[in-house]
C-alpha cells in the first residue's frame, strides 16, 4: 500500500472513530465554550498569508462560542521582544506565539502551559476530534514540544522546497530537477550559469537568513551540526566542514553579492526568470506561482530540497500556539478553544485554501487539494523526515545566531576559511553555553 493510501485510510478510521466519540459525547464547540461567552483572548500574529487565513475565518469561530480574538499584529522581528515584555510585566497575552527557536525560553521561562495540563484543568473543552497523531510527528515534536513535553499545536509550518523553472532547465537538457546537491554543484550548476543567468541562490544575508536559511542547510545533509552528544561545537567535525566547503563552492553558480540576498531577493530572481532553482519556504509559493508576480508562473515545479550524504534533512520553519500561563482561568480556557479550533482537521483545508500552510497529514489526502497547490507532494516528503534542532531551540539560541551569522558571512566571504570561521563560531558558542549552565548540569543538554 502506498504512503498516501496508507494516511488516507488511517485518516479516514480516525474521523470515523473519533466522530462517533464526539457524537457519544454530544461535544460541540458551542456546547464548550458556553462558560466563556464574552471571554476577550489576546492573540499575537504575524503579519504573513498563514495568519491571514486564521483572521479570515475568524468570524465563524467567535460567532459559534462567543468568544472575541483580539488579534495583535507584529512584523516576525518584533514577536519575540513583544512577547518577552509582555510576559515580564505579566500583561495581557492569552495565547502564545511559538517560532520553533524560542520553544526552549518560553518553556523554561514556564510562560507556556504543557497541553496535558490545559487539557486535564478544563477536561469539558477537550475536542475529542482534536486527533493529535494526524499532525505531522516531525511537525509537532519540532513545532510544538520541548525536552520530552507538549506545549503547543502546530500553526502556519514551513518545509524547505525546491522550487525550480521547468523550462530553464528543459531547456539545458534536463528532464528533472537534481535528485543530490553534489548533482546540483557539478552537473546542473555548469549547465544552467551563463548569459546572466545562474543555476542557484542561496538566500544568505546577515540576520536569521544566514544562520537558517543557509549555513544550518548545508550542514545536516552533509552529516553535520551544531553540536555533538556533549554540546561541544561539531562544526570542524569532517562531516560539518563538508557542508561548509560545499557551499563555499556552489557559490560559482550564484549570482554576485548572494551574501546580501534576503528572500526577496532570491524569490523575486526566481520569479523574473533570472534564477533556474531556490531553496526556499513553502510559505513562498504562492508569490512564485501568480502572474501578477511572477514571469515563470507557467514553469515553476516543486520538489523536495535535495539529498546530501547524511539524506535529506530539509530546512525547517514554523510556530505552535500554546497557552499562556500568566491567562486567568476563563482565559486559559477561552485561549485553549480557539487553538485548538484553529488548527484542527476541520477547518485545515479551507485554512490551506486561503493560503496557510497546515500540519495536518488528513488535509493534504485530498486529490484536488494537490492538485491546486503543486507544493503539496513535496512537503509531505519533507515532513517524512528531518532534525527538530535544525537550529537549536533552546532559550540561548538568540546570542548563538548572532555569532553563527557574523562568522558564517565572514566564510562566504573569504575572510576566514571554512575552518577559522567554525573554529570562532565554537568557542563563542561554547561560551555561551558554559555561562547558561549546560556543562555544569545545571540545565539538561536539551536542544
Amino acid at each position: 500500500m502506498s504512503i498516501r493510501k496508507l494516511l488516507c485510510s488511517v485518516a479516514l478510521s480516525g474521523v470515523m472513530a473519533t466522530g462517533a466519540l464526539a457524537e457519544g459525547h454530544g461535544w460541540s464547540l458551542a456546547k464548550a465554550a458556553e462558560p466563556y461567552a464574552g471571554t476577550t483572548v489576546d492573540v499575537v500574529f504575524l503579519l504573513r498569508p498563514g495568519y491571514e487565513a486564521i483572521e479570515a475565518m475568524l468570524p465563524a469561530f467567535e460567532e459559534e462560542t462567543g468568544i472575541k480574538v483580539n488579534v495583535i499584529k507584529h512584523p516576525y522581528e518584533n514577536a519575540l521582544g513583544e512577547q518577552v515584555r509582555d510576559f515580564v510585566a505579566g500583561g495581557d497575552l492569552d495565547v502564545v506565539l511559538i517560532d520553533l527557536v524560542w520553544i526552549g525560553n518560553f518553556a523554561e521561562n514556564d510562560w507556556a502551559l504543557p497541553l496535558a495540563d490545559v487539557q486535564a484543568k478544563f477536561p469539558d473543552i477537550v475536542d475529542p476530534d482534536l486527533d493529535i497523531d494526524d499532525f505531522f510527528p516531525l511537525v509537532l515534536d519540532a513545532f510544538g514540544s520541548w525536552n520530552g513535553t507538549t506545549y503547543g499545536l502546530p500553526v502556519d509550518n514551513y518545509s524547505g522546497l525546491m522550487f525550480y523553472n521547468r523550462c530553464m532547465l528543459e531547456e539545458a537538457g534536463f528532464d528533472g530537477p537534481p535528485e543530490t546537491w553534489t548533482e546540483l554543484k557539478d552537473v546542473y550548476g555548469p549547465a544552467l550559469t551563463k548569459d546572466g543567468k545562474y543555476a542557484f541562490a542561496l538566500q544568505s544575508k546577515r540576520n536569521e537568513t544566514q544562520s537558517a536559511d543557509s549555513f544550518a542547510r548545508m550542514i545536516w545533509p552533509f552529516g553535520g551540526s551544531f553540536l555533538d552528544a556533549d554540546f561541544k561545537s561539531n562544526l570542524n567535525s569532517p562531516e560539518s566542514q563538508a557542508g561548509l566547503q560545499f557551499r563555499q563552492d556552489l557559490m560559482q553558480y550564484m549570482p554576485d553579492g548572494i551574501v546580501a540576498y534576503d528572500h526577496a531577493e532570491v524569490v523575486n530572481g526566481f520569479a523574473q526568470g533570472d534564477i533556474a532553482m531556490i531553496t526556499e519556504w513553502s510559505a513562498f509559493y504562492s508569490s512564485v506561482v501568480s502572474p501578477e508576480t511572477s514571469k515563470v508562473a507557467d514553469c515553476v515545479e516543486i520538489a523536495p530540497e535535495p539529498k546530501g550524504p547524511a539524506g535529506r534533512k530539509p530546512a525547517l520553519g514554523g510556530f505552535s500556539m500554546a497557552v499562556a500561563s500568566q491567562a486567568d482561568e476563563a482565559e486559559q480556557a477561552a485561549a485553549y478553544l480557539f487553538i485548538q479550533w484553529a488548527t484542527s482537521k476541520a477547518n485545515a483545508v479551507e485554512y490551506v485554501e486561503r493560503g496557510g500552510v497546515s500540519a495536518r497529514q488528513s488535509a493534504y489526502e485530498d486529490p484536488a487539494l494537490a492538485e491546486t497547490f503543486k507544493y503539496i507532494p513535496a512537503l509531505v516528503e519533507s515532513w517524512q523526515d528531518g532534525v527538530p534542532e535544525f537550529r537549536p531551540r533552546f532559550a540561548e539560541w538568540p546570542e548563538i545566531t548572532e555569532i553563527v551569522q557574523e562568522w558564517g558571512t565572514k566564510m562566504m566571504l573569504g575572510e576566514v576559511t571554512t575552518e577559522e570561521g567554525a573554529q570562532e563560531i565554537g568557542t563563542r558558542m561554547e561560551a555561551v553555553l558554559e555561562d547558561a549552565g549546560y556543562y555544569s548540569g545545571d540545565k539538561p543538554l536539551a536542544q
